[in-house]
């Protein structure tokens, strides 16, 4: 595998950030040699970068003690991945998508020994969660009690204040996150409904990761995150000027004339999370790497062009493709990542 990987991709410099280090991620994606980075995307002109983005994390790990395995984490009981250690590959991710632009900074982190409550009142406690395990059997609703994660973790004064631009939930699987829920003055759809019994002066968004799972699928939240937030930005651009409405163009909507897919659906996808999809198509993927300069010819392309069907490559390849440049263009931003990261920005 890693010489497939080092015959895919080739070695890249520096990209308007921190170089990616791609270090060995805890599950999610493929294991990559440090000193190899994909070729996702021309160095930038620095010149033409935006400000960068600094949002400040609020990050609730629920990992609750197991006193009948030795006083262990419940991670630590079942072998799941270290929270901090995904946190860490997340953000160094997100810093390496947006060519240096979003700078994730966990400011608060708390460890919560228990089982979050679940909207109907149920809690699991140690015998309850470890026999629903065993037998793959779990309550239902599963959905987490919100309101409640929300006071108990003062989340609205934190955010209000300033201290605080988002939250990350960290449990393990069946905690009942959405993976990603917005909070605030017309918040709207983010992958889950918005949370209209909380108040708050500004939006913001709480993701739920599950560390069962690896760094692809927190990438797999983020985007859905953006689908939500660029397609509300986008909602009333009509024609050729709704940019976003092209760019997640796939042969499957669009045959011929797929750009970079979306999140489930690579260019040349045929069903959801196919992203190791070897038909040939003609795609104008690359063409997003010279915005706002769009013309250009297709060119045929396969999962080969996106990391063969890893989780974590395809997303990060998705990500590279967003405009990310200073300026705007029919009242829009260029830099997408700023509606992504600051839903207060977008229109």
């Amino acid at each position: 595998m890693a010489d497939f990987i080092r015959r895919l991709f080739g070695r890249s410099g520096a990209d308007g950030g921190q170089p990616h280090p791609l270090e060995q991620p805890p599950g999610g994606g493929t294991p990559l040699d440090q000193a190899v980075l994909p070729n996702f995307g021309p160095v930038p002109d620095p010149l033409m970068l935006p400000q960068p983005l600094h949002p400040r994390v609020l990050m609730i790990v629920h990992n609750p003690i197991v006193r009948s395995k030795g006083g262990r984490t419940l991670q630590a009981v079942m072998g799941w991945n270290d929270p901090d250690q995904l946190a860490a590959g997340y953000i160094n991710d997100v810093r390496w998508a947006s060519y240096g632009c979003v700078n994730y900074e966990i400011v608060e982190r708390v460890e919560v020994d228990g089982y979050p409550v679940k909207k109907d009142g149920f809690r699991y406690n140690e015998d309850s969660f470890l026999k629903a395990w065993a037998r793959q059997r779990f309550h239902q609703p599963d959905g987490v009690d919100y309101v409640a994660l929300v006071r108990a973790f003062e989340m609205v004064a934190k955010v209000e204040s300033g201290a605080i631009d988002e939250v990350w939930l960290m449990g393990f699987p069946y905690c009942g996150y959405y993976e990603s829920l917005m909070i605030g003055p017309e918040a709207f759809w983010c992958n889950a409904p918005p949370l209209s019994e909380v108040s708050s002066k500004r939006r913001f968004v709480i993701m739920g990761f599950n560390y069962e799972r690896g760094v692809g699928e927190m990438l797999e939240d983020l985007g859905h995150r953006a689908e939500s937030i660029l397609g509300k930005a986008f909602e009333h651009v009509r024609g050729d000027a709704d940019l976003y409405a092209r760019f997640i163009q796939h042969e499957q909507t669009h045959p011929g004339r797929a750009e970079c897919g979306n999140v489930h659906f690579a260019p040349n996808s045929e069903r959801d999370y196919d992203w190791g999809n070897r038909r040939v198509v003609l795609s104008r993927c690359d063409t997003w790497y010279n915005y706002p300069d769009l013309r250009g010819e297709p060119r045929e392309v396969n999962s080969a062009e996106w990391g063969g069907g890893d989780i974590r490559l395809h997303h990060l390849w998705w990500f590279r493709h967003f405009p990310h440049i200073k300026g705007e263009a029919n009242g829009l931003s260029n830099n997408w990542w700023e509606y992504v990261i600051d839903p207060n920005r977008v229109p």
